[in-house]
């Protein structure tokens, strides 16, 4: 039985990495797939909020990379309908995949053009109709649904929701009658060694691994560490572009207390990330929304607990010692997590640590979500 060919509309993809969760939520997928399903991707040659190609590809071209997937990492010059047009009827292809919703060239496009094939087309939401990032250019954002839905764009099209709550977002904002699939992402296949890190009473180290952005909420974060007592070391990794926000950021850094020290340490590979998590001792990332949240898994699964906002998948964390999820709206909580952190010995650390372990594991072993995965490219 020949594998279905599916076609990938991506803005950015391996080996970039700073456009974050999409990114990883795309290459796990072609990973755990890549034996049942024909994967060929279109992206761009930079990575994101780059503007040099990527070195030693060659763009404009098909690209086989060392999994068998095969790219089209496309030029500036050669984005456009003609260069679209072309692949899509390359390839009697079974489905037209889109990751995303706004971009133009990778998203819109695509998506209208492929009306013109006998491709399924389906879309993955990638959490952008999720409250917290509604809030940010909502009045954008409320335009282009509705003239999505005076073209009838979204017409006959499958969508792929991580989560219930998700799955409501698509039907509120596109048709209440829309063809929603959910569908979990999927982690990464490799497992993750736990590493021992030392807890000393009175002293705690975070880190947050995402991009330096309102929706994030990294200012909240920094914030929330304005009455904390014990010593706080926080790492913030993660791509920046929004600079006017950085300066925010910089200036509540600048109102920190002596025992709380706060360091911008640039963009982390994904190889990386496990090493840079297993020096710290927990996640810190109170974002404003996550349909799923690839690096709190990861997080989880080195044993590394996380301090959240309750508008993750990532639920009831404090009930199996795995971290704490909380609301936005009461900002002291999180400082009070990160007192509690930081009164830990090492004994009680270790036991969140262990906790954060197992909440990982129970995820991995799920066979679930790769089977749904498959359906969703059948027809």
């Amino acid at each position: 039985m020949s594998k279905p060919r599916i076609l990938v509309f991506i803005d950015w993809y391996l080996p970039g990495f700073k456009a974050g969760g999409p990114v990883r939520s795309v290459a796990n997928l072609v990973d755990r797939l890549r034996d049942r399903v024909d994967f060929h991707i279109v992206t761009r040659n930079t990575d994101y909020t780059e503007t040099v190609p990527y070195p030693g590809i060659g763009p404009d071209r098909w690209t086989t990379l060392p999994g068998g997937e095969k790219v089209w990492y496309a030029s500036a010059q050669g984005t456009g309908r003609k260069a679209w047009n072309r692949l899509l009827k390359e390839e009697a292809w079974d489905a037209v995949y889109i990751n995303g919703m706004y971009s133009w060239w990778y998203s819109i496009l695509p998506l209208w053009m492929a009306r013109r094939t006998s491709a399924m087309r389906v879309v993955a939401v990638r959490g952008m109709l999720a409250s917290g990032a509604m809030q940010h250019g909502a009045v954008k954002k409320l335009l282009f649904l509705t003239m999505a839905r005076v073209l009838d764009l979204y017409r006959n099209v499958r969508f792929q929701a991580t989560n219930a709550e998700e799955a409501r977002d698509v039907k509120l904002y596109i048709h209440k009658h829309a063809d929603v699939h959910v569908v979990p992402n999927l982690a990464r296949k490799a497992a993750v060694e736990v590493r021992p890190v030392t807890k000393e009473q009175g002293a705690v180290k975070l880190l947050s691994i995402a991009r330096i952005a309102v929706e994030k909420n990294t200012l909240v974060a920094i914030e929330s560490l304005r009455k904390v007592t014990g010593r706080v070391t926080f790492h913030i990794y993660g791509a920046m572009y929004d600079e006017a926000y950085w300066a925010r950021c910089r200036e509540a850094i600048g109102r920190l207390p002596a025992n709380v020290e706060v360091v911008w340490k640039g963009t982390v590979p994904p190889e990386q990330v496990h090493q840079v998590l297993a020096e710290h001792h927990a996640l810190f990332m109170p974002s404003a929304g996550e349909n799923f949240g690839h690096t709190m898994l990861e997080s989880l699964c080195a044993g590394r607990p996380l301090l959240i906002s309750d508008r993750t998948p990532w639920r009831n964390l404090e009930a199996d010692h795995a971290g704490w999820d909380l609301p936005l709206d009461r900002p002291g909580a999180f400082s009070e997590a990160v007192e509690s952190m930081s009164a830990m010995d090492q004994a009680e650390y270790n036991a969140w640590s262990a906790g954060a372990s197992e909440r990982g594991k129970r995820y991995l072993a799920d066979e679930g979500p790769v089977e749904a995965s498959l359906k969703l490219f059948q027809p």
